[in-house]
């Protein structure tokens, strides 16, 4: 969230975590600020023409990690090779990673409604750079798997009720799961749930495996980011395995 900090500060910090785990950093920075004016005041920023200044915050970081920015050197920082990716859920996002040859992140886990228009435009005004010479595009993705489909979608709804308070103006913390959630739901809370779950799998490894694979198919993206918003965190851990394993079967135990 860029907008919150100073390219500066984001470029030592990264190269402070590059340089005690190299190679294992990769830096995403998203436009939106994520919090409100208090909080933004609280960080010394000024929310209302900071986000304006999305794009040249994103060039003049980069410019720390290659020297070019004259006196001021970022130490850690300059001369380090960290990728940056762009962050987004809307089309503003998907233009300027394309305009800036950078790899491209889009949040549809959470907020799928533009994501096929901004894989399209960003895939067709790519324009390649030193980073990166084609488009590469990773999606988020919703995978909540257990043992049986009932117990998957019991499971989902804790994340059921964190999108209904959020998208109502209520955030919480995700709660444990409450059986029968969805039953009792307005019709308007329904239609979020449809919406913002779109990109997800949930269920047992083999109807999850399908889901995500009918997802791959649809979307054809370079990468996928997988979330799994999963109360009990034993079940959480269990839930990312059940998938690997799933995904990673061989393609005649999958036939038979």
């Amino acid at each position: 969230m860029l907008p919150n900090h100073a390219p500066l500060v984001i470029a030592e910090q990264f190269g402070t975590l590059e340089s005690l785990y190299p190679g294992r950093i990769d830096l995403g920075l998203g436009r939106a600020p994520g919090t409100d004016q208090a909080a933004a005041h609280a960080m010394r920023r000024n929310l209302s023409s900071d986000a304006d200044r999305f794009p040249q915050d994103v060039v003049e970081l980069v410019r720390y990690f290659r020297g070019e920015n004259g006196r001021v050197r970022a130490v850690p920082g300059e001369g380090l090779d960290i990728p940056v990716w762009i962050l987004g859920s809307s089309l503003f996002g998907a233009q300027l990673a394309a305009m800036l040859g950078l790899p491209y992140a889009f949040a549809s886990h959470f907020a799928p409604q533009m994501m096929m228009e901004a894989i399209q435009v960003y895939r067709e005004r790519f324009e390649p750079s030193d980073q990166l010479d084609k488009p590469y595009v990773m999606l988020g993705f919703n995978a909540i798997v257990a043992d049986s489909d009932e117990e998957a979608e019991l499971f989902a709804t804790s994340v059921q009720q964190a999108f209904v308070s959020l998208r109502t103006g209520n955030p919480i913390k995700l709660p444990p799961p409450k059986r029968g959630y969805a039953d009792d739901l307005p019709m308007e809370a329904r239609a979020i749930l449809r919406s913002v779950l779109s990109a997800s799998a949930i269920g047992s490894p083999e109807t999850a495996r399908k889901q995500m694979q009918e997802f791959v198919d649809r979307t054809t993206p370079d990468e996928l980011i997988v979330t799994a918003q999963v109360y009990d965190h034993q079940a959480r851990l269990r839930s990312y395995q059940l998938l690997m394993d799933a995904v990673r079967q061989p393609e005649s135990a999958q036939a038979s």
